[in-house]
């Protein structure tokens, strides 16, 4: 018979229970069965149906009946709840101090979001970083043609960083190529507007402003987001097969301008040398005009005062002229010539002589050389003793006539 057989006198032969009509019950005899899932569960709705503020009676209509139900409800809740932490979880997000955070939701844009912790709602908000702070770099190189129908060979490098995240992001498909076409094309403006001699030499500086200048317009027209940090012009340069032509045309210009440089340096130096000279002979002639004007005035002035001397007493004054006048011309001979009125004979005074024969002693006997004031006061005193005979010998000789 088996052990759940009917008509058993009542009692179930449960194999995991000790003996007697104890299944399904705890703590009973020698029970050692597996816990009470049903347990379990029920209490575990019990506690969550006082989290969420309510639950359900047990009993109902039929106790196992009503178990099964209240078991499935709680499992359900318990999955939603662990499903909404985890899809809370899913938002937290950080945004690095070099990024800025475009915030799409349902995809349209919402928000820039700073550096730091964040959160946005998963599944809505999709959420798209942007470094706003790498200098990025692109290189471009080609052909051109310049203003006077020349080619040049033009190397260039643009160096950018995202200015608006949101237009990098949104506004434009590709920054990137968009930059490279604008570069493209404001170099060709540029170049196209220049001489091949400015791009090649000192114009390469001139060059990388504008066309950085006409490269950030474009890019603020196309909306990209970009701005340019700075262009560099890294070579200019023929094409390589005329390049030894335009070496030596190069070449030929610097000879040019150190030929230049030095004539230069020539004229700075001879030329303020020639008006120094111009300037001192200038300076000079000035001087001896002052010094004839003058000495003519004071000549004149002379004359003039001399003039009213004379009137006043004419033979004082022409005596005493004409004793200045021998005083002058004897002092610088050493021989007088001496003509006495009313007579044929002529007296010869050799002054050098006579201060020869009469040196000049000092205190110790020996001879000292005349200075010019010595012979001077022996001439005149000489020319006056000679005038004193002449007057006496003329005096004589009108007496005698």
């Amino acid at each position: 018979m088996a052990w759940n057989e009917p008509g058993g006198n009542g009692n179930n032969h449960d194999p995991w229970s000790g003996g007697g009509d104890n299944r399904g019950k705890r703590g009973g005899g020698n029970d050692q069965g597996p816990p009470d899932l049903d347990e379990a569960m029920r209490k575990l709705q019990d506690r969550l149906g006082g989290i969420f503020g309510g639950g359900k009676k047990r009993g109902g209509f039929g106790g196992g009946d009503g178990r099964g139900k209240g078991s499935s409800s709680g499992f359900f809740v318990v999955l939603v709840v662990l499903a909404a932490l985890f899809w809370a979880g899913m938002g937290f997000y950080t945004v690095d101090q070099q990024e800025r955070g475009i915030v799409l939701r349902l995809g349209k844009y919402h928000d820039t979001v700073q550096p730091g912790l964040q959160w946005n709602p998963p599944l809505v908000d999709d959420v798209v970083k942007v470094n706003t702070t790498r200098i990025r770099t692109y290189d471009h190189r080609s052909l051109m043609l310049t203003a006077d129908e020349n080619i040049v060979d033009v190397d260039m490098t643009v160096q950018y960083v995202v200015s608006d995240p949101m237009q990098f992001a949104l506004k434009v498909r590709d920054p990137g190529d968009s930059l490279a076409q604008s570069s493209e094309s404001a170099l060709r403006h540029v170049v196209g507007t220049s001489e091949m001699h400015s791009i090649l030499t000192e114009g390469r500086d001139t060059l990388a402003l504008q066309v950085q200048a006409r490269l950030q317009r474009y890019m603020e027209n196309y909306t990209t987001g970009l701005s340019i940090s700075k262009v560099n012009i890294k070579n200019a340069q023929a094409p390589r097969q005329v390049q030894d032509a335009f070496d030596d045309v190069i070449k030929a210009r610097e000879d040019e301008q150190r030929a230049k440089n030095e004539a230069e340096t020539y004229a700075n130096g001879v030329v303020p040398e020639a008006r120094g000279r111009a300037q001192r002979l200038t300076e000079e002639a000035s001087a001896y005009r002052e010094e004839v004007v003058a000495k003519a005035t004071g000549e004149a002035s002379r004359f003039k005062a001399l003039l009213t001397e004379y009137q006043k007493a004419p033979d004082v004054t022409r005596e005493r002229l004409y004793i200045d006048t021998l005083q002058e011309v004897l002092a610088n001979t050493g021989k007088v010539m001496v003509d006495v009125e009313g007579s044929n004979n002529m007296m010869y005074l050799p002054l050098d002589r006579l201060a020869e024969k009469q040196p000049a002693r000092d205190s110790s006997g020996r001879a000292v050389r005349l200075d010019e004031n010595t012979m001077r006061q022996i001439t005149d005193q000489v020319l006056e003793e000679t005038r004193q005979r002449t007057q006496t010998t003329s005096s004589g000789l009108r007496e005698g006539r």
